[in-house]
This record gives structure tokens, C-alpha cells and sequence, in this order.
């Protein structure tokens, strides 16, 4: 995954606390010195990444999900899939989840994928030339095979019309695109499906095609509408079926007019930045983490942590992960 949010515009504190951190168990191509956190949490304090951490930011992905495990100081969990914060293991969390647990802050994964400060449309709109530069219906980018409801949705919409297919999956344009939004936006329609559906889950599946005027046709999220504005995209959430949602697809695709009002409507409900993309919030939410005195729940001996129940909620949740997949596998062999 590329994170590719541009960093803060405030200037440097010429007075920063120095924080010892480290970042654990993240995905390929992560950079530790370089990423969204650090280029937000720069400005403020001086990040130390040598020696002992005081505190580590982890994930807990492929092959390291239990390295995090080895570290006994502060604990701040961050995900960006469909797995909540585990509070035998982390001190701190950063999900999708809308949870109101005191020290939980939600900061879903698209908010790492751009500035959202992108997608809040100016007065004048022009609707027109974004339309005429609209030169395919709709497309498909997607590598991972298991999400049932998504393939089915492929094969409906595409008896409609041919559905461009540009990553590993259904692939029919010749090979997977080198750029995926330069290939989104020339498309009137975006199919933007969730690996899974769960409340909250939000990932840049439904930002990119909106960066580049492609209307996302959007299912994962049911309360996407918290944070954006579904009357500006087509989401599964409002139709009673995958059929229902084809026909609302084809009336927009038919209807120039219709069209055209869609795509003027704003991206984020209200038109406004939603509070869990705010930077000042989760920056201050940081300074909260980084000036408050706890115990680290690794160096506590609770009766859990004695007979090392702790590991449980890793260990079950890999498992459960892992039946998941399995049992899509055995599902799709089984059509």
C-alpha cells in the first residue's frame, strides 16, 4: 500500500519534545521515516527512531502481525482492515470502528490516501467538461477474488454494458493499468466495492474515483453516509438489491441531465472535511497519547496477562482471518 496523503503545511516547532518512536508490523513499502504519521507529527515533535521506543505505532499485517508483541512500552494500534483494537495488547487505537472507548480515535484508511481537503468542491463546478472527458462507462480494478457480493455485482452491470476490467481479477483490457486513477477518470462510473462490509469500513476504494471525477458505485461502509454524501455516488446501501442498484446505474448513465446532477453534488456530506479526517484532531489526540503517565498494559500483571490470555485475541483473530479467506475460496469453487 502507498501512502500518499502530502504532509502538514504548518511550519517546524523550533521548541519540539523529542518523542521516542518506533512503527511495527506494517506493510511492504511502508517507510518508517517517511509516511503519514510522521510527516503529521513532525511539525511538533522531533521523532527519535534509535534506541528503546517509548512508544510504537503497529499494525498487524502478514507474515509480523505478532511482532508487536515483543515491545513492553506504550502500545498505539492502528489498522487499516476489518479487525478492532484489541485492548488486552494496545494502550491506544486508531480504527475505522465508530467506538467510543476513551482512548479509541477513529481514523479510517482513505484519510491516508490523499488530502481530503481535495475532495471539497469549490461553488463553480463544471459539470460539462467533466462529462466530456468521460470516454468509457464504468471500471473495475481489483486483484483480490473473494468478495462474492462484488463479482456478482461485475457480471450484472457488465450485461448492461461491457465493464472495463483493469487489475489481476476479470481482466480484459490486455494486462493490469500501470496507472490506476488516470484510468478511473475516463470512466462515467467506478465499481468501488469493499473486501467486506462492515459499519465504518471505509477505504480508498471510494476516494479514488471521487479524486478524479468517476462516480463511485460503492458497497462495504452502510454508514458511509456519515462521512460522505451518497446522493454524489451510487451506494449499495440505498438499493434493496444488486439488481435495483444495475437499474439505478443504467437511469444515471442515461440520463445526461441526471448525470450531470450527480456529479455536481459534494463528495462529503456538507461539503465540509468530516471530523475523522480532521489533522488537528488526531494531532491532539497524539499529544494526548504522548503527555499522559500510564502503566503500559504490557507491563501489567493481571491475571490475563499471567496466564498469557493476552495472546488469545491475536492468535483467534489470525485464525478467524484466515477460516474467512478459506471459506470464500470454497464458496466461489463451489458457482
Amino acid at each position: 500500500m502507498t501512502d500518499l496523503t502530502p504532509g502538514p503545511s504548518a511550519p517546524f516547532s523550533a521548541d519540539r519534545a523529542s518523542v521516542r518512536i518506533r512503527f511495527v508490523g506494517f506493510w511492504d513499502g511502508f517507510d518508517p521515516r517517511d509516511n503519514f504519521f510522521t510527516r503529521l507529527l513532525a511539525p511538533r515533535w522531533r521523532l527519535d527512531f534509535d534506541g528503546p521506543p517509548d512508544f510504537i505505532l503497529y499494525t498487524t499485517v502478514g507474515s509480523r502481525r505478532k511482532e508487536f508483541l515483543e515491545y513492553d512500552c506504550t502500545r498505539i494500534f492502528f489498522t487499516g482492515e476489518n479487525v478492532g483494537p484489541d485492548w488486552l495488547n494496545c494502550d491506544w487505537a486508531f480504527t475505522f470502528r465508530h467506538d467510543s472507548h476513551p482512548r479509541h480515535l477513529r481514523l479510517p484508511l482513505w484519510v491516508l490516501y490523499a488530502d481530503p481537503r481535495a475532495l471539497v468542491k469549490q461553488p463553480v463546478v463544471d459539470v460539462e467538461g467533466i462529462v466530456a472527458g468521460k470516454t468509457r462507462f464504468c471500471a473495475f480494478v481489483v486483484s483480490n477474488p473473494l468478495c462474492h457480493t462484488r463479482n456478482d455485482f461485475f457480471y450484472k452491470l457488465s450485461r448492461y454494458r461491457p465493464v472495463d476490467s483493469g487489475g489481476k481479477l476479470f481482466n480484459n483490457v490486455g494486462g493490469r493499468v500501470a496507472d490506476k486513477r488516470a484510468f478511473l477518470a475516463d470512466c462515467r462510473f467506478t465499481i468501488a466495492f469493499e473486501n467486506e462490509s462492515f459499519p465504518g469500513y471505509t477505504t480508498e476504494k471510494v476516494l479514488e474515483p471521487m479524486l478524479v471525477n468517476s462516480i463511485p458505485i460503492y458497497w462495504g461502509d452502510p454508514l458511509v453516509g456519515r462521512d460522505f454524501d451518497t446522493t454524489s455516488f451510487l451506494s449499495a446501501h440505498d438499493s434493496p438489491s444488486l439488481d435495483d442498484l444495475v437499474d439505478r446505474v443504467v437511469a444515471v448513465d442515461r440520463d445526461p441531465s441526471l448525470l450531470a446532477e450527480v456529479l455536481a453534488r459534494p463528495w462529503f456530506r456538507g461539503n465540509a472535511v468530516p471530523p475523522c479526517a480532521d489533522t488537528t484532531r488526531i494531532l491532539d489526540r497524539f499529544a494526548t497519547i504522548f503527555t499522559t503517565p500510564i502503566d503500559p498494559i504490557a507491563r501489567r500483571r493481571t491475571v490475563a496477562r499471567s496466564l498469557r490470555l493476552h495472546r488469545v485475541p491475536a492468535a483467534m483473530a489470525s485464525v478467524g482471518h484466515r477460516l474467512r479467506r478459506q471459506m470464500r475460496k470454497w464458496s466461489i469453487r463451489g458457482t
